[in-house]
């Protein structure tokens, strides 16, 4: 088997997140794309595509990294090109470099970043439908510039460094440990020319993530910039193992994933 990582990038508004849903073929995947593409290459020969991060239904990424093991010799660059050939619109790949067959794109990660973009208005401009998710409560009748961004930067902090993130994300009895390391948390303004600063984006690194666990914390942080949870709360909720969750998750349209490191 010949070996080479890959970088994508794609628009999950259509997909039903990455993982191959075998029998479930119905529902397009971007791993099923990727693979589809791969085999027509291969002649339809074995080969494999491994990925780094299971993004779910409706989730993009910009950095998304996989591994290709195709049974046959080829270049990098003539896979690259033929594979973008082949693929949908919506998933490009970026780069492609040989590997070695032990490489494994989700173990061998030091960290991934995600940025999960909100506008706060309660209308947002339809270019970013697919991409943004609104900060607005449904039915509300008030616009999102109340949100205390101020106050949602500081309860970013509180979620910096190792803690056990079981009350922060989907369960999962799989799972040996739900402790993970944040590197770096905060909200940034997006400066989407032309559009006055109403598009914001939380910017969450980690050692790796739970399954919703981002899309958790932003639902949580706009509830503390809506008033309806105070800091301690996170803090003690952190401290504890509880099932009940401090807030619904925000929606997956809003949720990136930006690069992952080796």
């Amino acid at each position: 088997m010949q070996c080479f990582r890959i970088i994508i990038a794609y628009k999950g508004t259509r997909y039903f997140g990455w993982q191959d849903l075998g029998v479930n073929e119905q529902k397009a995947t971007i791993q099923a794309s990727l693979h589809k593409a791969l085999k027509k290459i291969c002649q339809y020969q074995h080969c494999i595509v491994s990925g780094a991060s299971r993004t779910d239904a409706g989730v993009h990424a910009q950095g998304q990294v996989a591994k290709l093991s195709v049974p046959m010799e080829i270049d990098s660059k003539k896979l690259h090109s033929k594979m973008n050939s082949l693929l949908p619109d919506d998933i490009r790949i970026q780069h492609c470099d040989p590997c070695s067959t032990s490489f494994n794109p989700n173990r061998d990660a030091i960290s991934k970043e995600y940025h999960y973009y909100f506008s706060t208005e309660l209308s947002p401009n339809p270019i970013f439908s697919d991409i943004v998710a609104p900060a607005s409560v449904p039915g509300s009748s008030l616009r999102m510039e109340a949100l205390d961004i101020e106050t949602m930067q500081q309860a970013c902090g509180l979620f910096i460094g190792k803690h056990d993130f079981y009350s922060f994300a989907a369960q999962d009895t799989k799972l040996k440990s739900t402790l993970r390391t944040v590197f770096k948390c905060e909200i940034l303004n997006a400066h989407f020319a032309g559009f006055n600063g109403d598009i914001y984006y939380l910017k969450i690194i980690g050692d790796g993530f739970l399954k919703h666990m981002v899309r958790y914390i932003a639902g949580v942080l706009f509830d503390i910039g809506r008033g309806k949870l105070c800091l301690k709360q996170i803090s003690e909720t952190l401290e504890g193992h509880r099932k009940e969750k401090l807030s619904p998750k925000s929606k997956a349209k809003g949720l990136h994933l930006i690069k992952i490191n080796y």
